[in-house]
């Protein structure tokens, strides 16, 4: 899955998958927020649907991304 992260704001980033632009909010992936840049565009993503940034250690799939409401425990980590 080809994967590049398109904008970094101070609300949040948006990556870019083969289907579409998704946008994280620092609000629901708070890990994300004051990182650098170099960390956050270093992202790989698997055929599974899954994000992984390594230097981050943040793995996330593609429903999390899209529905973090589904996912109460990780939306409400701060």
């Amino acid at each position: 899955m080809e994967i590049e992260v398109t904008n970094i704001s101070n609300h949040g980033l948006w990556v870019l998958t083969n289907e579409k632009e998704l946008f994280l909010s620092y609000e629901d992936f708070p890990w994300f927020k004051n990182k650098t840049i170099n960390d956050i565009i270093k992202v790989k993503g698997n055929e599974q649907g899954h994000l992984y940034w390594e230097n981050l250690d943040v793995d996330l799939s593609l429903e999390m991304i899209e529905y973090p409401e589904r996912f109460p425990l990780m939306s409400n980590i701060k």
